[in-house]
């Protein structure tokens, strides 16, 4: 007797065509028919397994809803702002690496559902991102230049996480593969990134000796603290540091519309030249952010007693009249907008200032080539390296993750979830490293002998 070619199990019916099984049934006024292999009882459990789920109306095993990839994008922005509230910053990283993908598709005439993007699809996008220019950190008079490597793993990385997230709503065929993780893209080499450069110690001391009396304590700051510049603007008195104590306290402040990069806060000991170079930078004002523009040495800004809670309160208030005049409650965006707002009102130096003014001082000692302002970051980082400071305390200096997932990093795994450091220890070990550094020795001659520069042209 011939095998049957064809069975049917409730709603769903079976064929066999050319020795692979394909099975039959409607979902939600669409017909379905997938491929399920050469193997019958396969066909008969999976084909079972849909009827069960046709029957009690869930979503079929093998169903799945094809959407145009700039819903798709949508979809997914949508789900990192309202679900797993990622930061605005975030957010905005990701429009702006997927955008990319939209802008292939609209110029290329590719297929711009999902159920049609392939392997294929996505090795083009590769090739079309090393043909394109842009400007560097989206600055629209800045010439402009190829994407680095770097920067082209990061949007292939962004439209892996956006197709992931496609198969997980079912936007995908259930045996369609992520096409950009067919890719491979940890095997895709970074040949042109920049190089970070560090201050050796002759050019430590020749930087901060070109500081005037209003850059000082703040590059300071940054080279003894590994602070990163949105990190210092951010900082209020009283709260986030105490010279008494000579601590400075890195912490959220979600009320006024910023948090640290990594939602990590932490606490980092002050070494005795940094305490006297912010004393006398502050002298007797114990308000409003630690560091505030140059004009505010002369003259009081716009919010001259600017606690955390009066700016919470003047937060509130503007954000309460601007929905009042929109007759609509603003987004997170526009939220976050007003907080800057306020934030500026009460001095703040922005962090595109401290930038321009490194680029200055760098000029000036003859390193042009120098122009990021985190590079003092990394300086910190290396003197703790050099010093062989605890890689945990390392971490919680830097304010990096120091849990499990962070096992790669810093080699402790489990053991950072049972290690408390002590404050004391910590601080041991911090000036252990920094004590010796050319900036300590450029803070003493400057607090002793009351050197100071006058500011420059107001900004």
């Amino acid at each position: 007797m011939a095998p049957r070619k064809s069975f049917r199990i409730g709603r769903v019916r079976g064929d066999l065509r050319s020795s692979v099984w394909y099975l039959t049934y409607h979902d939600q006024g669409r017909r379905h028919r997938p491929r399920v292999g050469p193997d019958q009882q396969t066909a008969r459990q999976l084909a079972a397994q849909i009827n069960g789920q046709l029957e009690t109306g869930a979503p079929a095993a093998l169903s799945f809803e094809p959407i145009l990839i700039g819903e798709l994008q949508q979809r997914w922005l949508d789900h990192h702002e309202q679900v797993l509230r990622s930061s605005v910053h975030t957010i905005s990283r990701y429009r702006t690496a997927s955008a990319h993908l939209l802008r292939f598709i609209a110029g290329t005439g590719c297929t711009s559902s999902t159920a049609q993007f392939r392997t294929t699809h996505a090795e083009q996008f590769v090739r079309w991102l090393r043909t394109i220019r842009v400007t560097p950190n989206g600055h629209p008079n800045s010439q402009k230049r190829p994407l680095l490597d770097k920067g082209i793993k990061y949007i292939l990385q962004c439209c892996r996480s956006l197709f992931q997230f496609a198969i997980r709503r079912r936007h995908l065929s259930p045996y369609a593969e992520n096409p950009f993780t067919a890719l491979d893209l940890d095997r895709i080499p970074v040949e042109n990134s920049r190089r970070v450069v560090i201050f050796t110690a002759d050019q430590e001391r020749a930087f901060l000796e070109a500081c005037d009396s209003w850059q000082f304590p703040l590059f300071l700051t940054l080279m003894l603290t590994g602070l990163r510049p949105g990190e210092l603007t951010h900082l209020l008195l009283p709260d986030d540091l105490d010279l008494d104590e000579a601590v400075l306290r890195v912490r959220n402040k979600p009320e006024l519309g910023w948090q640290v990069k990594t939602r990590n806060e932490r606490t980092i000991p002050l070494i005795g030249p940094l305490v006297d170079a912010l004393r006398s930078t502050l002298g007797s004002r114990c308000q409003g952010p630690v560091f505030r523009r140059r004009r505010f040495s002369r003259e009081q800004p716009l919010l001259p007693n600017a606690g955390p809670g009066s700016m919470e309160r003047e937060i509130n208030s503007r954000i309460a009249l601007a929905e009042a005049e929109a007759g609509a409650v603003l987004s997170r965006q526009d939220r976050l907008r007003i907080a800057r707002t306020v934030w500026r009102d009460a001095g703040m130096v922005k962090s595109e200032q401290i930038r321009k003014e490194f680029m200055r001082l760098t000029r000036t000692i003859g390193l042009p080539h120098m122009t990021a302002p985190k590079s003092l970051r990394h300086l910190f980082a290396t003197c703790l390296q050099d010093a062989n400071v605890d890689p945990l305390i390392r971490c919680e200096l830097m304010g990096h993750t120091t849990g499990t997932n962070s096992a790669a990093s810093h080699g402790l795994g489990m053991t950072a979830n049972y290690t408390q450091t002590r404050f004391e220890t910590k601080r041991r070990q911090l000036e252990q490293a920094l004590l010796p550094r050319p900036a300590v020795e450029v803070a003493r001659a400057r607090t002793d002998n009351g050197v100071r520069r006058s500011p420059a042209n107001s900004n």
